[in-house]
């Protein structure tokens, strides 16, 4: 999703793309997560698209094609992204996730050292700590109970001591590694540390992909399985639009081994049940589901961005598309793909 949004939002901007993609989605989460008809809108939408069909766990193909295009930006959104599923295939999980991170990096180092290297992160870095924030059940929510955490989390959270999923600490491990060409090889690099980050372009699985999932079960009258507290939990929820839109910024002036917590913030935070309410009143189908008093392992029981830091580094981003616009564009853009 994030990769073809930047693709081409790149691409209107002026630049050539390259993308590599072998479709491992749909490896990982069956005929739902195949992103075949993502790909054909890319060759169709952007002259001179250029498609790389291997994996980023093939050093050889990464380091050869680095050097040969020379890349002036890498946007690396690349990644096995399930917790749940990471525990059924932890070396592929790892080796997708970690050693595919420092294959891309080790190109760049080589070969386009000042090429801003932008990785797609997650808030799964910081673990299961946020839960032992105190919290206040609220009739539809979850909800931090100390005045600290007002805004969300910010990026000096701590990462240890907590329950990360083996996703979580693959992802940790590219996480850190990025920051130390950064830091190490005076790289322009960034972290960037997505909440929910969504959008019509999504292709939803049960695993992945919360609103695109949950419009999916809505429109086709499935069953929506809720994992404990209540339903309860909050997310903050961020178009792929506006997740492009900081890249801009950052490649126009970037830092050396930056980290930003990049979500919708509070005020596009939501639980799942008043998720549902806002697709039901979008599509005014009732949501079915059904819940399971066992939460994930590691879930957050509550998770929203501090976006103190990306807003002050890049004064000219802001969250753009309100939460109720995202689940009006993925009802659309799902109605369309069944007509």
């Amino acid at each position: 999703m994030i990769g073809s949004e930047a693709s081409l939002f790149f691409a209107e901007g002026g630049f050539r793309i390259v993308g590599i993609d072998n479709n491992q989605r749909a490896v990982f989460f069956g005929p739902e997560g195949d992103t075949t008809g993502t790909l054909e809108v890319l060759h169709r939408r952007i002259k001179g698209y250029r498609h790389e069909n291997f994996d980023i766990r093939d050093r050889p193909a990464v380091l050869a094609l680095v050097k040969e295009i020379r890349p002036s930006l890498i946007i690396h959104t690349a990644a096995q992204p399930s917790h749940d599923r990471a525990a059924a295939i932890p070396f592929v999980d790892f080796e997708v996730n970690a050693l595919g991170t420092l294959h891309l990096l080790e190109a760049a180092r080589r070969y386009c050292p000042e090429a801003p290297f932008i990785h797609m992160s997650t808030n799964k870095v910081y673990g299961d700590r946020p839960n032992s924030i105190p919290m206040k059940e609220l009739s539809t929510r979850f909800d931090y109970d100390d005045p600290s955490f007002e805004g969300g989390i910010a990026e000096d959270f701590p990462i240890d001591q907590s329950k990360h999923s083996l996703f979580g600490v693959s992802k940790l491990a590219s996480d850190i590694m990025v920051q130390e060409y950064g830091r190490y090889f005076n790289m322009p690099t960034c972290c960037l540390r997505g909440g929910c980050l969504t959008g019509p372009n999504h292709s939803a699985v049960e695993l992945h992909g919360f609103l695109n999932y949950l419009v999916k079960c809505n429109l086709e009258g499935r069953e929506y399985t809720i994992f404990g507290y209540k339903g309860k939990q909050v997310r903050d929820n961020l178009h792929s639009r506006d997740v492009v839109k900081f890249m801009l910024e950052f490649s126009r002036a970037p830092r050396s081994g930056e980290v930003y917590n990049l979500g919708g913030g509070k005020d596009n935070a939501c639980s799942i049940i008043e998720a549902f309410r806002i697709i039901e009143e979008i599509t005014g189908r009732p949501m079915k589901s059904r819940y399971v008093d066992e939460a994930r392992s590691g879930d957050h029981i509550c998770y929203y961005s501090d976006l103190t830091k990306a807003r002050t580094h890049y004064p000219k981003w802001h969250v753009s598309t309100e939460l109720a616009e995202i689940c009006r564009e993925i009802v659309e853009r799902y109605k369309g793909q069944c007509a």
